[in-house]
């Protein structure tokens, strides 16, 4: 990944332990930065997307983020809830891997999978307990990302044997290198056009 973008974890409800495959990713990235929540054990959607929006807020250039579980659902709603100038990065791209079910979480906020305009994707297996895949691949079509079935994996986490986890950090490379290559496209054809 290129050195000017930040990697920011978004852990899902009790955080992510350091066995967990997105710490696994910080110490693979240079400089990444996690959001931390004040009470991992309480997942509440505004709460937990408003760590998200003020993580963002403290970083000064592009960013990829990487959630987990609960974390796509507080990400996702950051991103839909708050404007680009109000998080201030510059968000490139996001890897949602195992989202939970808004629908077992709805005790946490009301949640609403709007479209993003960022380019996404999500990872979901076929034996999440958290998130039926055909829920996860409808979520994905809302959202506008790709989507990933990885077949028998769990929740995609330590637990399902999830820990170092070369392909999340392809992902996030491919994230970061297939929109820089898009804005330098851009940048090319508005040159081109001058």
């Amino acid at each position: 990944m290129s050195t000017n973008v930040t990697l920011v974890t978004v852990p899902g409800l009790h955080g992510s332990e350091g066995a967990h495959w997105q710490t696994w990713l910080e110490r693979q990235m240079p400089d990444a930065q996690r959001v931390e929540q004040d009470d991992w054990d309480a997942p509440h959607l505004d709460t937990w997307s408003d760590a998200v929006r003020d993580t963002l807020a403290h970083i000064g250039g592009p960013v990829v983020l990487a959630a987990h579980s609960f974390g796509c659902l507080a990400t996702a709603h950051a991103l839909t809830r708050h404007s680009r100038v109000a998080l201030r990065a510059d968000v490139l791209g996001v890897l949602f891997v195992a989202p939970a079910s808004p629908f077992k979480f709805r005790f946490a906020g009301a949640f609403d999978a709007r479209r993003l305009d960022v380019p996404s994707l999500v990872v979901g297996s076929v034996t999440d307990p958290w998130m039926p895949i055909d829920e996860a691949r409808t979520l994905a079509q809302r959202w506008n990302s790709a989507f990933v079935n990885l077949g028998d994996a769990g929740h995609i986490n330590t637990a399902a044997g999830f820990g170092p986890w070369p392909l999340a950090k392809h992902f996030v490379e491919t994230l970061a290198r297939r929109v820089g290559v898009e804005r330098d496209e851009e940048r090319y054809a508005v040159q081109l056009s001058a």
